[in-house]
């Protein structure tokens, strides 16, 4: 019997991932939980990814376009109310995806191989705002909006769109 031609493969094997990291955490990830997830054999999880540190940082790049999808196009009005707003559909709408996101996110503080990825986040929030402000105005809106997002999230708390917009505003004063 010859090889299968599978080309979702690897696709399916990042999906599987991030649903367990998503049901339960990272401790939870394993090639063998992985490939079961993926109904696909063990070897394809290895082949595709030679260690759990390759499979993490393709789980946190496909989960990190999450939040720069989120900022794409503010619009031309009041950016700290855009942000806000969006800020709020990013914690909402799926608040399992956007913990999922920040568990991920999070993991690079263990884990090395992860930082890169998590500053490519960074900088794509960043670039989101890049015409609108200034270089250091933008790390200092993306930092209070992972202040805001983790404090929802860590404390299980009502997202507070208005108090988000005050910081906001506070932040992107000229």
């Amino acid at each position: 019997m010859g090889r299968r031609y599978d080309p979702d493969r690897r696709q399916r094997i990042i999906d599987a991932a991030i649903r367990l990291v998503g049901a339960q955490g990272i401790a939870g990830l394993s090639h063998r939980s992985v490939a079961a997830e993926a109904d696909v054999p063990l070897g394809s999880t290895t082949y595709h990814f030679a260690t759990l540190d390759e499979l993490l940082v393709a789980a946190l790049r496909q989960a990190g376009e999450g939040l720069a999808v989120a900022l794409s196009d503010l619009g031309d009005g009041d950016l700290a109310a855009a942000l806000a707003r969006r800020l709020g559909e990013f914690l909402t709408a799926d608040r399992a995806r956007a913990q999922l996101e920040y568990e991920l996110y999070l993991a690079a503080l263990r884990k090395p191989a992860l930082r890169p990825v998590a500053a490519e986040w960074r900088r794509a929030v960043v670039a989101a705002l890049g015409g609108r402000v200034d270089a250091a105005t933008a790390r200092a809106v993306a930092a209070v909006m992972d202040g805001i997002s983790l404090q929802v999230l860590l404390t299980e708390a009502e997202y507070d769109e208005p108090g988000a917009h005050e910081l906001l505003s506070r932040v992107l004063r000229p």
